[in-house]
């Protein structure tokens, strides 16, 4: 490294250093100070407070309750994340062989998206009622509980999330879309490859960068989803919808056990961390054969 390329780099850690000095003050010292929480029992309407070590981590593997949610969240992570980006991808391949009012199309597509998740909530809360609901109306008399059964609890969830986040995957992969050339096309067909054809060689290899990006997010947002299971079920019925955020928050708001809280929100963090490190590794590995 040379004399001048050394200033240059002291130079941006010196324009970097508020930038550093604020991310942890607002992520570092939070998530130190709750791992430090999550290694005691802190209940404080009781005045209790004292050393706990990893109790709470030992708990959490022999508790029943901590089991179901997680199967809950990779549940609800796997099956919303995989719809999502199937009928994102669809949409987007829609919008680019639709030539009138293609505008607008793009605006009905944002509307889920700009929605916040307690008004997409509360929405599907009116959709899904027993009697009054358009949902079941469509189905002809059908009276489905959607949101009090413990068959459909879960699936209510899910289908209002896609409707909420489907957008976003659609937006990106029709960015890319417009950005393939149509010579690329134009050359398969002269080769004698159809539309399945040129769908398989040449638009799903150039989405695939993207379809990672997209499914890095999703994955990442459904493993820490809270408000709009929170809203629509609460958790119920019967625990059937209740995620590990949806635990978390009882443990530290509603029965005040804040070290038990603590230490499922650590677990949430390291599972979020882990799966966003086994993703990197892939676009990194999928940009060096690029």
């Amino acid at each position: 490294m040379t004399r001048r390329e050394r200033a240059d780099r002291q130079t941006g850690l010196v324009f970097l250093a508020p930038a550093l000095l604020m991310l942890g003050c607002v992520t570092i010292y939070p998530a130190l100070s709750v791992f430090w929480l999550s290694l005691q029992y802190r209940i404080p309407i009781f005045g209790i407070a004292r050393f706990a070590g990893l109790d709470h981590y030992a708990f959490l593997v022999r508790d029943p309750r901590f089991l179901n949610a997680t199967r809950v969240t990779l549940v609800f992570t796997v099956i919303s994340v995989a719809l999502e980006l199937g009928l994102g991808l669809a949409a987007a391949l829609l919008l680019r062989r639709q030539s009138a009012a293609r505008q607008a199309a793009l605006s009905l597509l944002l509307l889920p998206w700009a929605l916040p998740s307690v008004v997409t909530a509360k929405l599907f809360e009116w959709l899904f009622h027993p009697t009054a609901g358009l949902v079941n109306f469509l189905l002809r008399g059908h009276r489905i509980n959607w949101l009090g059964d413990p068959h459909w609890g879960l699936a209510g969830v899910i289908l209002a999330d896609v409707w909420r986040t489907m957008p976003f995957v659609a937006l990106l992969c029709y960015a890319r879309l417009l950005s393939i050339p149509p010579e690329l096309y134009e050359a398969a067909q002269v080769d004698g490859a159809g539309s399945l054809g040129g769908f398989r060689r040449i638009t799903l290899p150039l989405l695939r960068p993207v379809l990672l990006i997209a499914l890095l997010f999703r994955t990442l947002d459904a493993l820490r989803a809270f408000d709009i299971m929170f809203v629509l079920t609460g958790g119920g019925p019967a625990n059937t919808t209740e995620s590990l955020t949806v635990y978390a928050y009882r443990s530290l708001f509603q029965t005040l056990q804040l070290g038990l809280g603590s230490a499922i929100g650590v677990v949430v963090f390291a599972l979020v961390m882990l799966v966003a490190w086994g993703y990197l590794a892939v676009l990194r590995r999928e940009g060096s054969r690029s």
